[in-house]
């Protein structure tokens, strides 16, 4: 869905890669790209000096990696919305990712619709993991559910619980989640702990995920 403009910074250290995607996003009438960066520290000068709405950004980077990018710009309070795009599939880099705090996870094989849809969904506030991305995390685990298990899953959820679940997945941590929905920060503990005992998780990813494979919407 399209709405306000959204403006993207493109941060990979392949000038080519940039430029493709600088392309592919300028079709968009939505989507204006404000600037590229070529490793991570340039990145995180150009998110505080350009403020974008969404970076794009590559795992393998000089000076700062995009591991090591995304952690700074959480540490110091860069508001943007992050995308990791890279080549890795590997759970180890999803997970770290997701951890830190990424809005979104996209392979670069990915098509241009995914990377469109992606950033649309990112700016309007939901995270989105490329639908393998989901899979292979979910495969790997030992929580892994299949979908008609699932609904009956959620239905144990009370209607807090339900919305905890959805702002966590949009990767907001217990404070700020309390702000959100007029509680106190020990009441949004007791609901994280009351969701990952009835759905069966073992941390925030792992919600995010199921939320995501489950396309859990707000109420």
């Amino acid at each position: 869905m399209k709405g306000k403009e959204i403006t993207v910074l493109i941060a990979d250290d392949h000038v080519l890669i940039r430029e493709g995607i600088r392309q592919i996003l300028e079709l968009e009438d939505d989507i204006h790209v404000v600037g590229q960066a070529g490793d991570g520290a340039e990145a995180f000068q150009k998110s505080e000096e350009l403020k974008p709405d969404i970076v794009l950004l590559d795992i393998n980077m000089p000076k700062l990696n995009g591991i090591e990018a995304l952690r700074k710009f959480k540490d110091m309070g860069i508001k943007s919305k992050v995308i990791i795009l890279t080549i890795h599939e590997d759970k180890e880099y999803i997970l770290k990712t997701l951890k830190l705090g990424a809005n979104g996870y996209l392979l670069k094989d990915s098509t241009a619709d995914s990377l469109i849809e992606g950033i649309r969904r990112v700016a309007a506030g939901e995270n989105y993991i490329q639908q393998s991305v989901a899979d292979l995390v979910s495969a790997s685990s030992d929580h892994d559910k299949a979908g008609n298990e699932n609904v009956d899953i959620i239905s144990l959820l009370t209607t807090r619980e339900y919305e905890v679940l959805i702002l966590i997945a949009e990767g907001l941590n217990n404070k700020d989640i309390a702000e959100k929905l007029f509680i106190s920060e020990k009441t949004v503990k007791n609901h994280v702990s009351n969701i990952f005992k009835k759905l069966e998780l073992n941390d925030r990813v792992q919600a995010a995920i199921f939320a995501y494979r489950n396309n859990l919407k707000k109420l």
